[in-house]
This record gives structure tokens, C-alpha cells and sequence, in this order.
């Protein structure tokens, strides 16, 4: 088997396409598998890291805010969709692909769509409750359109060939164990939070967070892990601002970045945490409660219609930035808590959601157009 990824621009693009590609490696070690990505793009570093031949095209995205700065990059933009085609064309009749997989990201349009042209079946992967526009155009003639949420077909062209096979989720998260992992982090029987704004951190969620925090330590019921992010070094100062010294609090655990995230999630009761698309799919995985602080600041606000996706299911509550502030999140963690069995209701709606077998709907599904190809 030959195999050609394409997909980058964020870790969301990135992971799913490693994961299958793991997958692929792991049941068929002869296969050839090779990575296409956006030169200078995250997927330059990531790709080799994880042990993938990695190739890349020149490729930039549209710029939607009208600005004569925005203009100019939007003429540059334009010319790399020439060139990206080329560059794309060339790498696939180099390599000679039996298949190629696209996970979304701008890359992964001239990428699947040329391989479509020469021939070559395509299938793609959309993360989220609401396609990307790369996948809505490619879903058209793709082999497959795999979703990791029903909700997304509505979004899709009408002779799109979807199939429902989830997010490919880490084999640690699978495996972590509730009380294997409150017995690891030192936890008592209080009930645990976890809250993180991702790995630069959401100053909004941060502040909010510590808000909530102040009045954590006042009524001593809860245990918090909390990572601020990479541009949020400040919460600590905040803290202390607020007249927390964490030295003083063992049930604050407060980091730059959680890095034991499947022992965090199983050891958790509730978690507050943006909405994106792997980060709901471990949550159902886990089977953990939930409220969700969507990004504004993302393409088509799809992680409004990701954390709706599981709102609607009653597997989660959504706070929108727009109405965050410290005393909102406190009322909604109070009146969550105030009933045990709301959260362990939002839990177990969660865990109806997971499906926890994706990276072998995937792998069976490129076998089959393998098979009729």
C-alpha cells in the first residue's frame, strides 16, 4: 500500500492524520506512507517527530477581514494556489499514491484535489460539527467523507458519500482509569475540575478561572487543575492579586500546560475547556461533564457548532465568551454541583457520544476503496 496524507495548519488537521497514519503503519509495517503539508507550517516540525516521510507545498489561506494589508497577502495567496497545484501534481506522480487521505486545512486542497484528477481515490476527514470549506469543496468527489459528527452532513454538498467514524482518540486516554489516576495526582474525594484555554492559553478563560478560584478556596469543596497556557505566565500574579498564595492551597494545581492530559481527564469531574474538536472527543471518551467557552476567534465559529453538538445531546452546558465573566462561571459550576445528578447526567450523555473504534472505521474504510479500486 501507498499512502499520501494531506493536511496542517493546526494540531486539529495534524493529530487525526498521524493517528490514521499510526494505525496504517502498525497493521501493514511495509505500507509507504507519505505526509504532504504547507511549507512552514506546524506540520514541518511534527510530521518527521512522529517518524513520517514529509514533503511540503507553498500554501497560505484567504484572509476574510478587509484591510489593504489582508489585500496584499490575499494576492499572494491567490498566486499559491497556482503554484501549490504544480508543486502538489508533481509530489503525487513522484510517489505514485494507491490512496490519499485529506484531514482539511488549506494544504489539503490542491493536494487531493490534483490526486483526485490523476486518479487516484480520495477520502477525507472532517473534525468538526461544521466542514471547513476545503472539505465541503472535496467532498464532492471524494471516495468517502468521514465525520466525526452526524451534525456535519447538513453542511455538505447532497451527493457527499459520508460515513460516521469519529475522531481518532489517543490510546492513553482510552486507558486511563478514574480512581488509577486521582490516586497518582494526590486527590481526595472532593470533587475534581479541570480547566485549560489550550496550549497558548484564552486570557478570557484565565481571568475567569481565577475568579472562580477565589471563591473555590473560600468554600474549600472543590479540586482544581488549571493550565494558563503559553501566554498567560500572569495567572499566578493574578492569584496572589486575589489573595491566594497556591503554596497555601494543595487543591490548586496551577501549570503552564497539563502534559499528563488522559490522567487529568479520567480523574476529573467537570471539565471547562474551549471547544475543539479532539478535545470534545476525548471529553465523550472519558464520559466528562462539561461547559464549553467556544473560540471566537476561529474559521466559521465552528466551535460554537461543536460544543452545540453535545449541548443539544444534553452531554454538556455552553458559556459564550461574549457572556464570560468570573461570576457566571461560578453560578454555572454552583448550580451544576448544587444536584449531583445533573453532572453525572451530562456524564453519561458524554460517553453515549464516544465513538472509541475510529481509527478502525477509518482503516476499514481505506482498505475498501482500496479493494474496489
Amino acid at each position: 500500500m501507498r499512502i499520501l496524507f494531506a493536511g496542517g495548519g493546526t494540531a486539529g488537521h495534524i493529530n487525526p492524520a498521524l493517528a490514521i497514519a499510526g494505525t496504517v503503519r502498525e497493521r501493514e509495517p511495509d505500507a509507504a506512507i507519505l505526509y504532504v503539508g504547507a511549507k512552514g507550517g506546524m506540520e514541518e516540525r511534527l510530521v518527521p517527530k512522529a517518524g513520517f516521510d514529509f514533503k511540503s507545498v507553498t500554501i497560505s489561506g484567504f484572509q476574510r477581514k478587509p484591510s489593504w494589508q489582508n489585500l496584499k497577502k490575499n494576492v499572494v495567496t491567490a498566486v499559491h494556489l497556482f503554484t501549490s497545484t504544480a508543486e502538489a501534481k508533481r509530489i503525487i506522480e513522484e510517489f505514485q499514491p494507491d490512496v490519499c487521505v485529506g484531514t482539511g486545512g488549506y494544504v489539503s486542497g490542491p493536494v487531493i484535489r490534483e490526486a483526485m484528477k490523476l486518479g487516484v481515490p480520495a477520502l477525507i476527514h472532517e473534525q468538526n460539527a461544521f466542514p471547513g470549506v476545503t472539505n465541503k469543496a472535496l467532498s464532492k468527489k471524494a471516495a468517502y467523507t468521514m465525520l466525526a459528527v452526524l451534525d456535519a452532513k447538513k453542511y455538505l454538498p447532497a451527493g457527499a458519500r459520508c460515513v460516521l467514524t469519529g475522531n481518532p482518540i489517543r490510546p492513553a486516554v482510552l486507558r486511563a482509569r478514574r480512581e488509577e489516576s486521582r490516586e497518582k495526582l494526590g486527590l481526595d474525594g472532593r470533587p475534581v475540575i479541570l480547566s485549560f484555554g489550550g496550549s497558548l492559553g484564552a486570557r478570557r478563560v484565565n481571568e475567569a478561572v481565577a475568579d472562580l478560584m477565589a471563591w473555590s478556596v473560600k468554600e474549600g469543596r472543590f479540586q482544581h487543575i488549571h493550565a494558563y497556557g503559553q501566554w498567560g505566565r500572569w495567572f499566578p500574579d493574578l492569584l496572589k492579586e486575589k489573595g491566594i498564595d497556591l503554596a497555601a492551597h494543595p487543591e490548586l494545581d496551577v501549570r503552564e500546560y497539563i502534559d499528563n492530559m488522559p490522567e487529568c481527564l479520567a480523574a476529573a469531574d467537570l471539565v471547562i475547556c474551549r471547544a475543539g474538536a479532539i478535545t470534545l472527543s476525548e471529553l465523550q471518551a472519558q464520559g466528562r461533564a462539561s461547559i464549553l467557552i467556544p473560540s471566537p476567534n476561529v474559521a466559521e465559529n465552528h466551535q460554537f457548532h461543536n460544543a452545540m453538538a453535545l449541548v443539544n445531546r444534553g452531554a454538556a452546558e455552553i458559556l459564550e465568551e461574549k457572556d464570560l465573566s468570573g461570576e457566571t462561571l461560578r453560578k454555572m459550576v454552583e448550580d451544576l454541583f448544587h444536584d449531583p445528578d445533573v453532572v453525572a447526567s451530562l456524564s453519561a450523555n458524554a460517553k453515549k457520544m464516544a465513538i472509541t473504534d475510529a481509527n478502525d472505521r477509518i482503516y476499514q474504510l481505506i482498505g475498501e476503496v482500496l479493494h474496489c479500486g
